[in-house]
């Protein structure tokens, strides 16, 4: 992926060098001070979400929500194990509210708990939710539509949400689906021997 940027970095450098020799230092510039910019915004919107779930941890809000949490959570990622429901249930959280970035620490000691468990189906289910994640208020997205001076960003919310309930449904169906048939076949196979 590297490489192709590259060329493409490489190959509009030269043509705009070519065309335009004068406005391509001013492109150049332009586009990092973009980029910059961009960077400083998400940290910043991450910087509020990292501190707000860090506080809800110490005031054992993640523990209280994956307890209310715990039996569909359970049952969805056939697992009982706490520390991998409340951190599931973190990075649902997160996922819900837009905010991925804040959402992968939790995904990370999600998938380590359920691997200590064994459970490869919860840890393959929450890497489809994670990836699809549903997303009632996409605040990343609205916290950039915003900066980049966009008179309506929380337009982009609705279908947001749409597209993302669409993918996760349909990703994690056709998980469940599949892995069905995988252990139908599995025990079809041990059935016969």
């Amino acid at each position: 992926m590297n490489l192709i940027f590259t060329v493409i970095f490489v190959l509009s450098a030269a043509v705009l060098l070519f065309t335009a020799p004068a406005d391509f230092l001013p492109a150049l510039l332009d586009g990092g001070m973009n980029a910059a910019k961009t960077c400083l915004t998400l940290f910043c919107i991450y910087v509020v979400w990292m501190g707000l779930s860090a506080v809800a941890e110490d005031a054992r809000l993640t523990e209280k929500a994956a307890k209310l949490l715990s039996k569909p959570c359970g049952k969805l990622f056939k697992t009982q194990s706490p520390a991998a429901l409340e951190n599931i249930t973190m990075n649902v959280s997160c996922n819900l509210l837009g905010i991925g970035g804040a959402a992968t620490p939790y995904g990370v000691k999600a998938i380590d708990a359920l691997e200590k468990e064994g459970n490869e189906y919860a840890q393959n289910l929450l890497f489809i939710i994670n990836a699809t994640s549903i997303q009632l208020i996409p605040t990343t997205v609205i916290a950039l539509r915003a900066a980049a001076g966009s008179l309506a960003p929380h337009d982009i919310a609705l279908p947001s949400l749409i597209a993302t309930a669409v993918s996760t449904f349909i990703g994690a169906a056709l998980y469940m689906l599949i892995n069905k048939f995988k252990f139908k076949a599995a025990r079809r196979a041990k059935c016969s021997t």
